[in-house]
Parts: structure tokens; sequence; C-alpha cells
């Protein structure tokens, strides 16, 4: 596995009135946990789709394992969105069926055992899942991929913060940091910043202060977490 999982080269993205992104350069590191940290509106989400292909640069270029998004990127990617993008109707067995149809990276098993950890069962519908059952079950398909790259969106959003820190450490579990990298945007930093190598602060569509999550503890002395609160303050 290469060193850099996603190489962004001076990455603009621009929207009739705005600049999402003002040609940024980053480069998240193979085998690691990146956490994108940012307010509303820092070009977060908009970074994560131009990974996979869904949002296309005006400028600058996106490299992942070296090569522009498009079908194998597509393939080889896991991607948790923030939105809800079940079919009310469908049962989380039909979510599951459909999912193996579609992807020839799913592991059934490994969404099943998730689903248990999760407290999920098969029978139930998508129209009966509470906010946070419903972000459970988008976090289960996502692990449950064989896939060398997982990038995910708000994955914590809607669900309890009593149950946050046992499901990421669940999550974490599953994550293969010899063949697999992970890109999460967070606002949920108390909990998911103990498992963060590297850091990536954004805000306005530019990079506020990015490096490795020890070495930025130790030079501010002070956890992400409040750190967070001085690069945005």
């Amino acid at each position: 596995m290469s060193n850099t999982a996603v190489e962004i080269k001076k990455l603009v993205k621009s929207y009739p009135g705005v600049d999402a992104l003002k040609g940024i350069s980053i480069n998240f590191p193979a085998g690691k946990i990146t956490g994108l940290i940012g307010p509303n509106g820092s070009g977060k989400s908009t970074l994560l789709k131009s990974m996979i292909g869904l949002v296309k640069p005006t400028e600058g270029e996106v490299l992942v394992f070296g090569k522009r998004p498009g079908r194998e990127v597509k393939e080889n990617t896991a991607f948790l969105p923030e939105i809800n993008y079940f079919y009310k109707r469908m049962s989380i067995e039909q979510v599951i069926n459909l999912y193996e149809s579609q992807y020839r990276t799913f592991n059934r098993e490994k969404a099943m055992e998730i689903l248990e950890f999760m407290n999920l069962t098969p029978e139930l519908r998508v129209k009966n899942l509470s906010k946070g059952m419903v972000g459970r079950l988008k976090l289960a398909l996502t692990m449950a991929r064989d896939v060398p790259l997982i990038v995910m969106d708000e994955p914590l959003a809607g669900i309890d913060p009593k149950s946050r820190s046992r499901i990421l450490e669940g999550l974490i579990s599953e994550y293969d940091a010899e063949k697999q990298t992970i890109i999460l945007s967070t606002h949920e930093v108390l909990e998911a910043e103990r498992f963060f190598d590297y850091v990536v602060f954004l805000e306005d569509g530019e990079v506020k202060l990015q490096g490795n999550a020890d070495d930025l503890r130790a030079e501010h002395g002070m956890s992400i977490q409040d750190l967070l609160k001085e690069v945005f303050e």
C-alpha cells in the first residue's frame, strides 16, 4: 500500500456565488484513520464527494491510490453519505440483499455480525427505524464492504451520545489498518478523537491545520477537541 491513500492537489470547487473549496492540498495517509473536522459549510462534504467522483473539481486534481476518481475508484471505496438514502418500504434484509447485488465487495457475513452488534434485526423495516437506528444501519453497510478506502460523512449523526463510543470501538475493531484507510468527517470529536491518527481542520473551504494527531496534541498541549475550539474561535 502506498503511503498516501488520497492526494488532493490545489483543489478548487466553485458553485454559483461561492467557492466551496479554495485551492486546498492534502495528503491523506494510507492505513490510517483521518478525522476531517470543521463547522457546517466548511467544504467537508464537497471534499469527500470529490474523492469518489460525485463532485467534479473546478480546478486541481484528486488521486485515490494514484488514480483519478472513476468506476474503479467507486468500486474500491465505501461511501457513507450524511443523507438517508434507503427506501422506507424495505426491510433491513432487503437492503442487505440490494447491497449484495450491487457491490461485489460486500461481505454479507460481516454485515450480519455488525447488525447484531448494532442491535438491529433483519426483519425491521426502514420506515420504523429511528434516526439513530438508520445511522447504525448505514454504518453497518459501509463497514461491511471489503475495500481499501472507507469515506464517511458524519457517521455518528443521530446516534445517541451514550452509544457513540461503544459503536465506534466496535466498528474500528472491524477495520484492517494493513489493507484499509478511513477518512471521516464528524462534529462528534469528543468521542471520535482517540481513534484519529491524522487530523485535518477545514474552514470556509481552506485548510486551517493538519497533521498527525499525537504530534498536534503534543505541540499544542491540548486535546483535538480543545484544539478545535482554538482553531475555529
